[in-house]
């Protein structure tokens, strides 16, 4: 799960990344949007499935679980070693309306900005080894619930904010990141558990 050397380091830029590889498009598919990105940078498609999960899109019928399959697929291969990702052409094939990412991504902008300015490369060691590891197997459970959120309109968005931030940690080479992902993960089902 490193980075490649072409790989977006901030969410601005990976926005940036996506909205220049879509121009002239009605549609937008995933497999466009994978290729963007990079195939073998994780970080990326987690801030990409994130960014799309706390958008008005996550509203579209199928797109929780459709974002979830793809965190499942990507991560879960590198957790059993895969080199190379295989995704399902009616996965990727999915197609995404331009003008709705695009729209997405203008809300996301402020924070974005923001949320660059605070980060860089710290506490490293948290996203190495079992640190990484453990990140990715954060984000397969995530995955997995991601279905379920289909049944409230928009409950999704609480998941895909912890999925971006986990992308960001990867990105920005943050630890710090990756433990604030981690207390928002332990704190969805202890707030459940609370007043439930």
């Amino acid at each position: 799960m490193t980075a490649s050397r072409n790989e977006p380091d901030n969410m601005e830029k990976l926005l940036d990344r996506i909205e220049r590889a879509s121009e002239g498009q009605n549609l937008v598919s995933i497999d466009e949007i994978m290729d963007s990105v990079g195939r073998r940078s994780f970080g990326p498609v987690l801030m990409f499935v994130g960014i799309i999960l706390v958008t008005p899109l996550s509203g579209v019928p199928g797109m929780p679980t459709t974002m979830g399959l793809l965190v499942l697929l990507t991560l879960g291969q590198r957790i059993i070693g895969r080199q190379h990702i295989w995704l399902p052409v009616w996965l990727v094939g999915r197609r995404i309306p331009r003008s709705k990412l695009v729209r997405g991504f203008s809300l996301v902008r402020p924070a974005a900005r923001v949320l660059d300015s605070l980060t860089g490369p710290r506490a490293t060691i948290l996203l190495k080894g079992p640190g990484l590891d453990l990140m990715a197997l954060t984000c397969v459970i995530i995955a997995v619930f991601m279905p379920a959120t289909e049944l409230v309109p928009f409950s999704s968005s609480i998941l895909g904010f912890a999925l971006m931030l986990f992308g960001l940690a990867m990105m920005a080479k943050d630890g710090i990141v990756a433990l604030l992902a981690w207390g928002l993960v332990i704190s969805v089902p202890l707030l459940i558990f609370a007043f439930g």
